[in-house]
């Protein structure tokens, strides 16, 4: 399988995990009980928005930037993300510890095909 496309699918996965943990964190409450006592300006908001945009973008970018581009950036993004919910991990629920640390797979693996990618 051509490597553009397994990059593409890692993002494919990593994204409906986060869309996953969204779903469970509303239904089961953790949403409301996490936000009550936050208020947000837009600009945080704005924020939020950029950084989970940041995924469904890439699993465009995988397929259509030219391969040294598309290398460095599925290793840069990745990491950036294992750092980013390392950093998160222990505040969460044991639900959303579990999702977490399989989108981290998800992003090692995305690191693995474009660090080997010839």
């Amino acid at each position: 399988m051509e490597t553009k496309i397994t990059l593409s699918a890692t993002w494919v996965v990593v994204t409906l995990i986060y869309l996953y943990g969204d779903v469970l964190r509303i239904c089961s409450g953790d949403f409301t009980k996490s936000m009550a006592n936050m208020n947000f300006n837009q600009f945080v908001w704005l924020g939020i928005a950029v950084l989970m945009l940041i995924p469904i973008l890439m699993v465009f970018l995988a397929l259509m930037l030219p391969q040294p581009a598309n290398r460095w950036a599925n290793i840069i993004v990745a990491g950036f993300f294992i750092l980013f919910n390392l950093v998160g991990l222990p505040t969460y629920s044991l639900y959303d510890k579990f999702l977490l640390v399989v989108s981290m797979v998800f992003n090692e693996v995305t690191i693995w095909y474009a660090w080997h990618w010839a």
